[in-house]
């Protein structure tokens, strides 16, 4: 069974398939390498929640394709998605950013520890909202 974090992040992966559905729809990309890329999306969605160690790489791949392939949706991307992966995705991220999420993480790691619960959405809405040094 997937965590609450991994289901989180797996919801924003679905609101990006979304999107990039929505892209093809309007014609914005061509349509046969399009449909490959959504393939290899679905794949992800589908072995993530089996496998979500072995599905980093495939994950950091495509996020990174996402921002390369279609500038016009980089925006859209959410940033979740960008820490959740890491590696390349890291690129995309300032360094400010990048310390804020690596405090949100260690946060979550101490709830878990503590067996209590961790709402990411939440402490990211908190710590942004309090002004917390980046």
């Amino acid at each position: 069974m997937a965590t609450p974090h991994l289901e989180y992040h797996l919801q924003l992966l679905q609101h990006l398939r979304t999107i990039l559905v929505a892209l093809a729809e309007a014609e914005q990309v061509p349509e046969e390498s399009h449909a490959l890329f959504l393939e290899r999306f679905d794949d992800l969605l589908n072995q993530l929640p089996i496998d979500p160690l072995q599905s980093q790489y495939l994950g950091q791949d495509l996020i990174c394709q996402v921002i390369q392939r279609y500038p016009q949706i980089a925006h859209l991307v959410p940033r979740d998605l960008l820490w959740f992966f890491g590696g390349d995705c890291l690129h995309f991220m300032p360094d400010e950013e990048q310390n804020l999420y690596q405090q949100l993480e260690e946060r979550r790691y101490e709830a878990e520890q503590n067996g209590e619960t961790f709402d990411w959405n939440l402490q990211k809405q908190l710590m942004a909202a309090s002004g917390l040094p980046h």
